[in-house]
């Protein structure tokens, strides 16, 4: 997932990374532009939610209480299901999109506007599948396919006319984008695989999700897996010899679907989550708990162009929220021996104090600071479901979740607006229980 900040994902090497409606399936759920209302959850008429039973046909809310973790209070499936109709509202557009539809960035690199990020595709395709949206999720994996490289990985940064966007504006003539963004392509495979557990079948595709979700898994395993005996992902599949290692592109639990799926590279799936998490362990500053943007294969933080950040910063600050829903969803002692260290560095400034930006020693270096109060709902929702591996934080995940509902869009969705609402999404998907592999609840 990358590319979301004002300093995220920019300045890859030359051709490198930087960082129709609902299926109705049993029950009564209506849907209404791909968005599920009614059905069984407690939420439209308030108060608390009971606990979901997972199961098929995975229709939202499913409202699954891990018993690895602690959930929110006050948390209501309506909270994540009236973000989603905000967020497809606000980013989800066709122009540009050769027929089919694509997530838009308003502004980011370059000055550009409504460009669209593989990041963000893949962000779309899970919250589809999550929302019952399956002609979204389809139009959303098309888009990917009419964008891709010599490798059949989706171009990384496209602009609003749908050509590769440009990656460096210094150069003459400008550099385009032409490489792969490591998430992006993995959340995708994500998807896919939730796609095929959850519809079966193709949809208006061609080909069957499932038989889609090994193709993916099958061009990141030999794109942007590392094969020099490193164990780790690389961040695209254009950096050639220039290993980075970015700590928030590990996704164990997506690694831990795919290993059941590449039947052929079962082994080797494991070992890329060992090493990932001792890599992760080997990042985090010893105090604070914090990571750094980019590392070596050592975990020593690392710039891999000229200026790239290192320290706690929007890539990074989806750190807590992967490793949380691998705890979550696996029960993983070394997740819950990771966040606990985040936890206490952000529990500790309460979730009204946390800013966008940290050295990793824990001092404060906020990309954006006005308005006043200004805040990121991905460092405080990624904060929050990092915390919910632990009763000791439960008021720190009910004052996270609180807020993440309460504030206004002007102080929680700051540049960039598209990243830091699509991750409110994802943050009140997890924390009312609706964000997990669906594989282990068949």
């Amino acid at each position: 997932m990358s590319g979301g900040g004002s300093t995220g994902g920019l300045g890859a090497p030359v051709g490198g990374a930087t960082s129709g409606g609902a299926v109705g399936v049993g029950g009564n759920n209506v849907s209404t532009g791909g968005v599920t209302v009614g059905g069984s959850s407690a939420a439209a008429t308030g108060g608390t939610e009971v606990t979901g039973h997972p199961g098929p046909p995975y229709l939202f809310p499913q409202n699954n209480r891990s018993a690895n973790c602690i959930y929110p209070s006050t948390a209501q499936s309506q909270d994540a299901r009236s973000a989603y109709s905000t967020w497809k509202t606000k980013l989800v557009a066709g122009d540009g999109a050769g027929g089919y539809q694509r997530v838009l960035r308003p502004d980011n690199e370059n000055n550009a506007t409504n460009t669209s990020v593989s990041e963000g595709i893949g962000y779309g395709m899970i919250l589809a599948v999550v929302m019952d949206d399956q002609a979204l999720f389809d139009n959303l994996w098309n888009y990917s396919q009419i964008h891709l490289n010599a490798n059949g990985l989706m171009i990384w940064l496209i602009d609003a006319s749908g050509n590769p966007g440009v990656e460096d504006s210094t150069t003459s003539p400008p550099t385009l984008a032409s490489g792969s963004a490591t998430d992006a392509d993995e959340d995708m495979a994500w998807a896919l695989a939730m796609a095929a557990q959850k519809w079966g079948g193709h949809g208006s595709l061609t080909t069957d999700y499932l038989t889609l979700a090994k193709a993916q898994i099958t061009r990141i395993w030999n794109s942007e897996v590392d094969h020099s005996g490193v164990d780790l992902i690389n961040a695209g599949d254009s950096w050639g010899t220039t290993f980075a290692w970015n700590p928030s592109y590990f996704a164990p639990n997506e690694y831990r679907l795919f290993a059941k799926l590449d039947t052929a590279n079962t082994a080797a799936w494991t070992r890329i989550i060992d090493k990932g998490y001792v890599v992760l362990a080997a990042s985090q500053n010893t105090s604070t708990g914090l990571f750094p943007a980019w590392t070596n294969a050592s975990g020593t933080p690392n710039s891999p162009w000229a200026g790239a950040p290192t320290n706690y910063q929007y890539d990074a600050a989806r750190v807590p929220f992967r490793i949380g829903l691998d705890y979550c969803d696996s029960g993983d002692s070394r997740a819950k021996n990771i966040l606990a260290k985040t936890s206490i560095f952000f529990s500790s400034l309460g979730a009204s104090s946390i800013v966008d930006g940290y050295s990793l020693t824990g001092a404060p270096t906020p990309e954006n600071t006005t308005p006043v109060g200004v805040q990121s709902a991905l460092f405080v929702g990624a904060a929050g479901v990092g915390a919910m591996n632990d009763a000791t934080y439960q008021p720190f995940v009910n004052a996270v979740y609180a807020r993440l509902v309460t504030q206004p869009d002007s102080l929680m969705l700051p540049k960039s607006y598209y990243f830091n609402l699509s991750w409110k999404v994802f943050s009140l998907l997890m924390m009312s229980g609706n964000l997990f592999d669906y594989t282990l609840h068949p």
